[in-house]
């Protein structure tokens, strides 16, 4: 809940600013480049912002796999950033986090810039009017675009995050791209695309209720 907070928030609040200030004023278009560079600004300062939190759920959902000798037993986030800044250093809270914006800048890009374009195109075309049809089609598709994109970073991040380094040991990986190429030497390439189907699953609903929220918001405050 507080890395959803943090990091959409920041990010979808971004990327509305940014997506208004280039729109062109006479026109009200905006190229779908623009979009997709407005999405990729938008999810990296939002995934700077969430990345604590997110290292804290990838850790503590991992904890019960683990064997018992080995569990931090976190008791809360809050409990879990503070042991870990007192256990590991402040830095140990962006662990990971150049993965983590990687990945926020691309489903930010993919998701936002995919739903506007879609959305677009279908009420330029006259499909469907500016309604509820479009509003869920749209999403689907960025659900989709979003899922294939980000899946790869999601299996590698969370095998980075989760790494336990001994004290005086080297790490199982040295960083994303090591991790990718043992990862895929190891398991084939497929195995970027370990848990898509449960991605895709999470991923597409929430997309939907993001942006049909999003839009009934958009025409409260219009309306307002």
């Amino acid at each position: 809940m507080l890395r959803q907070t943090l990091y959409s928030t920041t990010r979808m609040g971004l990327y509305e600013i940014i997506k208004n200030k280039w729109t062109d004023k006479e026109t009200g278009n905006l190229p779908l480049t623009s979009k997709i560079l407005a999405g990729l600004i938008a999810g990296g300062v939002g995934a700077a912002v969430g990345n604590p939190a997110d290292v804290a759920m990838v850790r503590m959902q991992a904890d019960g796999r683990l064997p018992i000798d080995q569990r931090r037993n976190y008791k809360s986030v809050i409990d879990a950033l503070s042991q870990m800044t007192k256990q590991e250093g402040v830095g140990s809270l962006w662990r990971g986090s150049a993965l983590t914006v990687n990945r926020a800048m691309i489903v930010t890009a993919s998701q936002l810039a995919t739903y506007d374009q879609v959305k677009e195109t279908i009420l330029e075309k006259g499909v469907m009017g500016d309604g509820i049809g479009t509003h869920v089609t749209a999403s689907f598709a960025a659900g989709f675009v979003a899922a294939v994109a980000s899946n790869p970073i999601d299996v590698i991040k969370t095998r980075v995050m989760n790494m336990k380094v001994a004290p005086g040991a080297e790490p199982p990986y040295s960083g994303a791209l090591d991790c990718a190429l043992k990862t895929v030497r190891a398991e084939g390439p497929m195995a970027l695309y370990k848990g898509f189907i449960p991605t895709i699953s999470r991923q597409g609903p929430f997309t939907v209720v993001l942006f049909v929220t999003l839009e009934k918001v958009r025409k409260l405050l219009k309306d307002f």
